[in-house]
């Protein structure tokens, strides 16, 4: 025991002189500079595209993901974010001129974008190498500095983020620190300045209560149980395809995956057929033979998930190898939604699933899916296929961080749309601009004259009349 607290302790003190280092550094405000912060980002640029074979070998490694995936959802992901800070970075950090109500004049308003100062971000296994370097993209932009604690699940992958952070970077200024539980019981009983957090709600908590101590502001990049929509009147061809594109990259384990299908029993059968015949069209009859198709990240990941199998009727899929981790795309039928029934208790329905399994749910009226939506957690994506109208309905009636109409994980995307979720799904908005503000604390600004001075404002306050109508 002693033993174990003395290694405990030679952990805590090792953190605890991380963190003071870069805040010792943060205060010589040299990160502030925007020269300096576009420096960085070039740099940091040019490592990724040093390291980008290193990058795809590690991602092969971890999750069997294929170099065209890997391209398109972690290493182009972070390159197009970075030249977007890069090109936009002067624009954001203008301070920003507000109006100045007449009672207040002769004074001028603005807005002052500055850093919080040391940031500590958290990152998750499913895309490692994307929801690490993101967010890091952003801290620099802003003029942070930074401690990056990555997965232990993706050992590959961190190896290579710990040696290009290592090459690139001083460690006074950015730096990353790997381990396991006790390693983020270390970093989070610190006082950082901001934290973002990417992971699972349970953990998203306990992230909120450490930071609560300190009063430190968060963002928290949550998941849930993403509900996707099939109304009667949509385009069964292009919804199939696109459903199945994004319930089978990664092999489901995507934060804004379609977590669960609810179809009208009008379409349901002609639906199904089409999503069968798009799974094989992309990965062929045997998915496990196809170079382009995950494997599930862990034994214990592996295990949870073959349990959901018996919760329902197997459509199609269901084949699985514990050697390799490998779940095969699986339909799960689980019948006519009734929100009193046990779809709102079994694990599939209850868990974010987090892998290839999709239950599907038929249903006869749109309304009930809007009220079954309603009544739980409010999910981080949301994905609707139908007409205008009904989509809109839809919308009005539910809440989710996101939406797709007629389309899956696309929005995430969009570098001009605000990414994050709400409630349950998280707290707090990054990507492209949004990344900036998130780390950047909105300074207000009262420049007032040195020459006139309005004195009506003064006790004892015989103008009060005219103060009135000027407010």
């Amino acid at each position: 025991m002693e033993i174990i607290n003395s290694v405990s302790q030679q952990l805590s003190n090792s953190v605890t002189q991380m963190v003071s280092r870069q805040r010792d550094f943060f205060l010589t405000n040299e990160t502030k500079s925007i020269d300096f912060r576009l420096k960085q980002l070039k740099k940091l640029k040019q490592a990724v595209e040093k390291y980008s074979d290193d990058i795809y070998d590690a991602l092969w490694r971890d999750l069997h993901k294929c170099k065209e995936e890997a391209f398109l959802t972690e290493i182009n992901i972070v390159l197009n974010e970075i030249n977007n800070h890069i090109k936009n970075l002067k624009k954001w950090a203008r301070p920003e001129n507000v109006k100045t109500p007449l009672y207040l004049m002769p004074s001028k308003s603005f807005v002052k974008y500055e850093p919080y100062g040391v940031a500590l971000i958290i990152s998750p296994w499913n895309y490692p190498f994307q929801l690490m370097f993101a967010p890091l993209v952003g801290a620099i932009s802003s003029g942070c500095c930074a401690v990056m604690k990555p997965s232990p699940y993706s050992q590959y992958t961190s190896e290579v983020m710990q040696k290009i952070i290592d090459e690139t970077f001083d460690k006074e200024y950015i730096t990353m620190i790997q381990g396991h539980r006790d390693v983020n019981q270390a970093l989070l009983a610190q006082k950082f300045d901001f934290i973002f957090y990417t992971g699972s709600p349970d953990m998203g908590r306990v992230v909120m209560e450490a930071a609560s101590k300190n009063l430190t502001p968060v963002v928290l990049e949550l998941g849930g149980k993403s509900p996707c929509i099939v109304d009667k009147d949509c385009n069964i061809d292009f919804a199939a395809r696109r459903i199945v594109w994004g319930k089978t990259i990664n092999a489901g384990q995507t934060c804004v995956a379609p977590d669960y299908l609810m179809v009208h029993r009008d379409v349901k059968e002609e639906l199904l057929q089409k999503m069968i015949y798009y799974v094989k069209k992309f990965y062929g009859e045997d998915q496990q033979q196809s170079h382009c198709y995950c494997r599930i990240i862990s034994d214990k990941a592996y295990q949870r998930l073959t349990s959901y199998l018996d919760e329902g009727k197997i459509l199609y899929g269901g084949n699985c190898d514990a050697e390799e981790r490998y779940i095969q795309f699986t339909l799960l039928d689980l019948g006519q939604l009734s929100i009193d029934n046990s779809q709102q208790t079994s694990a599939v329905m209850t868990t974010e699933i987090f892998g290839p399994i999709l239950p599907v749910v038929e249903f006869d009226y749109i309304n009930k899916v809007s009220d079954f939506i309603a009544q739980r957690p409010k999910p981080l994506a949301l994905y609707y296929f139908g007409n205008d109208e009904a989509a809109m309905d839809v919308l009005n009636r539910t809440t989710s961080g996101g939406v797709c109409i007629n389309d899956t994980i696309l929005h995430v995307a969009n570098e001009h749309l605000p990414f994050g979720g709400v409630g349950e799904s998280g707290m707090g908005k990054y990507h492209s601009h949004e990344s900036f503000l998130a780390f950047s604390n909105k300074r207000a600004v009262l420049k007032s004259s040195n020459r006139i001075d309005f004195v009506m404002k003064y006790p004892p306050y015989d103008k009060m009349d005219w103060i009135k109508k000027l407010m």
